[in-house]
């Protein structure tokens, strides 16, 4: 599976799905993402089961702001709705393969247990 470009439209209902979902915030002008680039493509055509999608921070400034984005290229690992994995910088594909692996191997009634439980300690407004 190729990557997708994601907007700010389809963005939420993507990384929301079920599934694993990785997101590359990248722009044009960026060295490291284009170093990146051809990495994230070669992980998309091994793992056809997992969405890639690429957003462009230069065309998507709003969605990079609310994601959080404050230095690119980022990679942000969803699993059925759930932010597992973020970390900025230009990962190496046996470090993108470790991450993948990672995400795959997550028990999610676990993480779900956990989120549970840190928002029920949360103080409420």
């Amino acid at each position: 599976m190729t990557t997708v470009n994601l907007t700010t439209d389809e963005f939420e209902k993507t990384v929301t799905s079920d599934g694993i979902t990785l997101v590359d915030f990248w722009a044009d002008w960026c060295g490291p993402c284009k170093m990146f680039g051809p990495i994230y493509e070669a992980a998309s055509e091994k793992n056809p089961e997992i969405t890639f999608g690429k957003v462009d921070t230069e065309a998507e400034q709003a969605l990079a702001g609310a994601a959080g984005i404050t230095s690119i290229p980022t990679l942000m690992a969803f699993r059925d709705g759930v932010l597992v994995f973020s970390q900025p910088g230009a990962l190496p594909a046996p470090a993108l393969e470790q991450v993948i692996e990672a995400v795959k191997e997550l028990d999610m009634a676990e993480v779900h247990a956990k989120i549970a439980e840190q928002q029920a300690g949360a103080p409420t407004a």
